[in-house]
């Protein structure tokens, strides 16, 4: 009989080695997702998450990671993997969080379990996908559901089922985008949830179905028209996805990010961006499906625009959270009128394995300056220290009031040692 693609699935990622190297990275990653959490907190859509929680029973593990999955998603400066456009670490750092035992090197190797799960279904559900359903949503159930495989102790056979499962719950449509709805949280959130949930019920004996994915009615067939099905086992023996994966340096959506990086670099031959005539990006096409937004009329909505986050980095050098607020939309109004974006190659064809942009600046005299990037600060190419991510998590944390955030960012690079999971829910009063 002929194996599904999730039993495949589970057989290669339990059968790939855990180095040393991979535990640190996996820490790296989870002290960025749990930063993002606690950052979240200070948002209006996290005041509002906070107010509906309530009190949520310890015990409720799948409502838990939810609340944090939510919380993660909503900065804008979460994990993203390029190759499957998923950003898994607010899917499965968060329900990790919720069903640790409190052994940290467990702990980890389940968040690697977890991102290889969802950044292998999201290489597969192909580019049709992500133009209607966002595959964070859709492809991160399957990676919260593996990284709780792990830790609850499942069998091969459980681990399928709760695959199968989670699976089943995929969902996230990027309608939202139209009016700047909060629901894109809500898909983190309810991806981890999920992933959560399956694993509990698989361990209770509850079954899922095994070609959830490949099969005449599965996620492949219903939502995925020009899917890649052999993605989802192809080159087993290629470093864990986890190490594929990039960390946001600047809070806006990650396909702005080539261009705000070349951007920058532009923005120190420029004397005065008044003398800017005119301003070409030049990208691939889900820019244009997700970022081309001339006019911005909100922060979330200028998180999203391609013409606003180019503007801000032209003008003032940096893009942080205050780059989005009112005044810098007015203030940047008339730079942003004269960018103009292009899809062209490469850029088309490379992506999703590599995300490029060029922009391209002319000035009142006539001298053009031009910038390409293949791939940008945060990527594998171009990773964080480990210092700009401590930076990045101390600024993260003090936004929700936390004054001395070091004992938490120091506990959690300290579990790839074998120190225990810190107790983030009692850090943050999360819920």
């Amino acid at each position: 009989m002929t194996s599904s693609l999730t039993e495949g699935l589970v057989r290669l990622i339990r059968a790939k080695d855990v180095t040393q190297d991979d535990l640190d990275a996996a820490a790296f990653f989870t002290l960025d997702a749990a930063a993002n959490a606690v950052g979240g907190r200070s948002s209006a859509p996290g005041r509002t998450l906070l107010q509906w929680a309530g009190d949520v029973s310890p015990h409720d593990a799948g409502r838990r990671a939810l609340m944090m999955g939510a919380l993660t998603h909503i900065l804008e400066m979460d994990d993203l993997h390029r190759a499957s456009v998923v950003h898994p670490g607010c899917v499965v750092v968060p329900a990790a969080f919720a069903l640790s035992g409190g052994d940290g090197r467990d702990f980890l190797t389940a968040v690697l379990h977890g991102f290889e799960a969802a950044c292998r279904v999201g290489m597969a559900v192909g580019k049709a996908h992500y133009k209607i359903w966002h595959s964070t949503a859709t492809c991160g159930p399957f990676g919260s559901a593996m990284a709780g495989a792990h830790l609850l102790g499942l069998n091969d056979d459980e681990a399928v089922h709760a695959l199968g499962n989670a699976g089943t719950q995929s969902a996230g449509l990027w309608q939202f985008m139209e009016t700047g709805a909060m629901s894109k949280h809500l898909h983190a959130g309810r991806g981890a949830e999920a992933g959560v949930v399956a694993a509990q019920l698989a361990r209770q004996g509850f079954t899922g179905p095994p070609k959830v994915l490949e099969g005449e009615q599965g996620l492949f067939a219903g939502a995925c028209p020009d899917a890649d099905p052999d993605a989802v086992l192809r080159d087993p023996d290629h470093r864990w996805q986890l190490h594929e994966s990039s960390i946001k340096p600047w809070p806006s959506c990650r396909h702005t990010h080539p261009s705000i990086d070349a951007a920058l670099e532009l923005s120190d031959r420029i004397d005065d961006p008044a003398h800017i005539v005119h301003v070409t990006v030049e990208g691939y096409e889900s820019v244009r499906d997700v970022c081309d937004r001339p006019t911005p009329g909100s922060v979330y909505e200028a998180k999203f625009s391609i013409q606003h986050c180019v503007a801000a980095a032209l003008t003032d050098g940096q893009v942080d959270f205050d780059s989005f607020e009112q005044d810098a939309r007015d203030n940047l109004a008339d730079v942003r009128a004269k960018v103009g974006l292009n899809i062209m190659e490469p850029f088309v064809r490379a992506y999703p394995q590599d995300w490029g942009s060029a922009v391209e600046v002319e000035m009142a005299d006539g001298t053009r300056h031009r910038v390409e990037r293949n791939h940008c600060k945060g990527d594998p190419e171009a990773q964080l220290t480990q210092d700009e991510l401590r930076a990045k998590s101390q600024m993260l944390m003090r936004l929700d009031g936390i004054k001395e955030p070091d004992g938490l960012i120091d506990a959690v690079f300290n579990m790839a040692n074998g120190g225990p999971v810190p107790d983030l829910v009692a850090f943050a009063e999360f819920i």
